[in-house]
């Protein structure tokens, strides 16, 4: 088969982000007033056009890169570059992003002789909600007032909406003389022989009174709270070097782009936001998911991810936003939509998922780390959290976690799949509310055993002992109500009849991570996560591709996620399915292989890995990056070496079976506890591994775990 490579997510964008602003061109670096294209800041385009002239025409880049995450250069020809003798000059638009966005114009000239040319800059806004840019359909909208300061070369924007202050000012700063006409900044530029000068376009917004400022110019990011973030996360980052480079090269990018996406969000800063360029905002299940899959590289996302989401629970029953006291935020954005109440997006707390992910992934970061003073300081909310999983997530008292939203506006589906179609019977028919999906029990399991660990942690033995009693009844009564034995797998959910909703699906990957599966049963639920109408070749379908409902291109009824992955070669892991989990891991790394950069997207096509297809395509909407895309890659080494923390004794677990594709893993800088070391792990002649390890004094023990143990014996 021959090789597809540098496939593009929304290939005719390039995007940057710095805490809450973004910016989006296309692929020669202009904001060309096509699609989504502009400069975003909380959610809101303050800028969708800009056009640059110089003498009346248009300088088309010929060559534009993004430079890190924050900044963008593109160079543009004036003139003939082979005219001789030489009047070629050059027009280098650089943009720096940060609250604000600065663009310099570098106009340089390699002219023998003096050259006189007129520049004018177009600019617009529409104040449009990322929602709005992304699908091409305005739901608010009114006047944009300009008001020309001649005193300061600035232009102000704002926006005359009644329900809404905002407005973006646009400053030319440069040493010619710049006039305001014809809806355009003009300057007269007088280039000497061989020399440059520079018009610096400065982009800042003013909401609610408050004006937020441009970074200065230059490529290495300035210290905002965002900034600051980055560079902490990637000084963190563990580092690996793979035998198999695709390995190597995933890695690499995945580590980059998490560094990159922090939000910079008080009190948890370095927490990611979801993906570019459509989820620039506080996305607790998102951002938490990331940050645990991604604790093989570093402890301090997850740390951020859990403040930032202990400091919004709810505090109100509030029908409109599905809120409840003590229940974890879901989605927090600040677009013109949710703050004029078009939609509960402001604040909106409609998934059932984010709760019991708090737990866990506290849990986890306490393995990882052994840091009790952020357990102390985190256990209110997760009492709090608890408290409202107890309350109000099962209404009905039948002993599984149902949901149904209560929101005109709010989401459907409140599970990890949470597109309105991802719920579908065995006839493909949408199934009603409320609903009982199987993942989260898994997790309501796992959360509770994780939580007794947090309560035996912090001195409370009873209620920690208590809770361990209840996960086990709830994987009894788990076991009854969901396993399908004649499908070898469990049903998607319980409709709202407690009926088993019967649709082959990828959920039983997360209940293998979760560990609510019977040991004896996981090797035949790996079996039947590997058929072939369930494995593309790719990955693993999020339904059966023998489904009346299948598609390929859909959301989550048959496409491919690689988050998926992650958490799925986890599961793989716990109950030692080495075969399965090599075939993933080397799909995954496989499937990065075909993108850019080895940058795995938010979504791609459910279609099998054959000669008529070559690749599987991609989600037309998935962003790229997304922060729990780049964490599989993570997770899945972790899965490889079967690593387990355990930072309170001093040790790390590990188990490590390397795929014949795969003889050499080394990480450096790998972090358990207060300890740091590097592990190399070699694959010898028969499959047996090799364990080698550097530094802190960290005790590494090789062990499989006690569920491998047993699902060895029914294989």
């Amino acid at each position: 088969m021959n090789r597809v490579q540098n496939l593009r997510v929304r290939p005719d964008l390039l995007y940057q982000a710095s805490g809450w602003s973004t910016l989006v061109t296309d692929v020669r670096g202009r904001i060309a007033g096509d699609g989504a294209q502009g400069y975003y800041f909380r959610n809101t385009r303050l800028l969708h056009l800009e056009t640059i002239t110089v003498d009346g025409d248009e300088p088309v880049p010929f060559s534009t890169a993004n430079i890190g995450a924050h900044a963008q250069l593109s160079y543009a020809e004036i003139g003939d570059r082979e005219a001789v003798p030489v009047t070629t000059a050059y027009l280098l638009v650089e943009r720096f992003l940060g609250e604000g966005l600065r663009t310099r114009l570098r106009l340089v000239s390699y002219a023998g002789r003096e050259l006189r040319l007129l520049l004018r800059v177009r600019v617009a806004a529409d104040f449009a909600d990322t929602a709005e840019a992304q699908s091409g359909r305005r739901r608010q909208r009114a006047d944009v007032a300009t008001q020309w300061n001649a005193d300061r070369d600035e232009l102000l924007l704002r926006y005359l909406h009644e329900g809404l202050d905002r407005a973006v000012a646009v400053r030319v700063e440069t040493t010619a003389p710049v006039r305001w006409e014809a809806g355009s900044f003009t300057v007269d530029v007088t280039l000497a022989p061989r020399s440059e000068a520079t018009v610096e376009l400065v982009c800042e917004p003013v909401f609610d009174g408050e004006r937020f400022a441009a970074p200065p110019a230059g490529y290495r990011e300035t210290a905002t709270t965002a900034g600051r973030a980055r560079q902490r996360l990637a000084a963190e980052m563990t580092r690996l070097a793979a035998s198999a480079p695709d390995v190597t090269a995933a890695w690499h990018t995945a580590v980059a782009d998490l560094a990159a996406l922090p939000l910079g969000e008080p009190p948890g800063p370095a927490a990611p936001i979801a993906g570019l360029p459509a989820y620039q905002e506080i996305f607790g299940r998102d951002t938490m998911t990331a940050s645990w899959q991604a604790m093989l590289a570093g402890p301090t996302m997850l740390a951020d991810s859990l403040r930032l989401a202990a400091a919004h629970l709810g505090r109100r029953v509030d029908n409109w936003r599905d809120e409840e006291p003590g229940k974890p935020l879901h989605q927090g954005r600040h677009g013109p939509l949710s703050v004029l109440g078009d939609n509960p997006f402001d604040a909106y707390y409609g998934d059932w998922s984010t709760g019991p992910d708090f737990l866990i992934f506290l849990a986890q970061y306490f393995a990882w780390t052994g840091d009790l003073d952020l357990v102390r300081e985190l256990m209110p909310a997760a009492r709090r959290v608890l408290t409202w999983i107890e309350r109000y997530g099962d209404p009905d008292r039948d002993g599984f976690l149902e949901y149904a939203s209560r929101s005109r506006a709010g989401l459907r589906n409140q599970g990890w799949k949470d597109s309105d179609s991802a719920v579908v019977d065995h006839a493909g028919r949408l199934v009603d509310t409320p609903l009982a999906t199987s993942e989260l029990q898994a997790y309501w399991y796992a959360a509770l055993r994780h939580a007794a660990v947090l309560f035996a942690a912090t001195g409370h033995p009873r209620a920690s002992l208590g809770l361990l009693t209840r996960a086990a009844a709830l994987r009894r009564r788990f076991q009854r109500a969901y396993w399908m034995p004649d499908e070898g797998c469990y049903a998607m959910a319980l409709g709202p009849d407690k009926r088993q909703v019967r649709s082959v699906n990828s959920n039983d990957g997360q209940l293998l991570a979760c560990g609510i599966v019977p040991a004896r049963l996981a090797p035949t639920v790996a079996r039947r996560l590997f058929a072939p109408d369930m494995f593309s070749g790719w990955g693993v379908r999020t339904l059966s591709s023998a489904h009346p409902a299948y598609n390929p291109f859909s959301y989550h009824r048959g496409s491919v996620w690689p988050v998926e992955a992650g958490t799925i070669g986890l599961g793989l892991a716990r109950y030692g399915c080495r075969d399965e989990l090599h075939r993933l891991a080397e799909a995954t790394f496989s499937a990065a292989a075909l993108f850019d950069g080895h940058r795995l997207p938010e979504v791609f096509g459910g279609l099998p890995r054959t000669g008529d297809h070559p690749y599987p395509g991609v989600y037309p909407d998935a962003c790229s990056p997304q922060a729990w895309s780049a964490s599989a890659p993570i997770a899945l080494v972790q899965a490889l070496l079967t690593l387990r923390p355990a930072a309170s004794a001093g040790m790390v677990l590990v188990d490590p079976h390397l795929p014949p594709w795969l003889s050499q893993l080394r990480l450096e800088g790998v972090r358990i506890g207060r300890h740091t070391f590097d592990l190399a792990v070699r694959r010898r002649r028969g499959g047996r591994t090799s364990i080698g390890t550097r530094g802190d004094a960290v005790r590494v023990v090789r062990a499989p775990t006690r569920q491998a143990l047993t699902a060895r014996r029914h294989r």
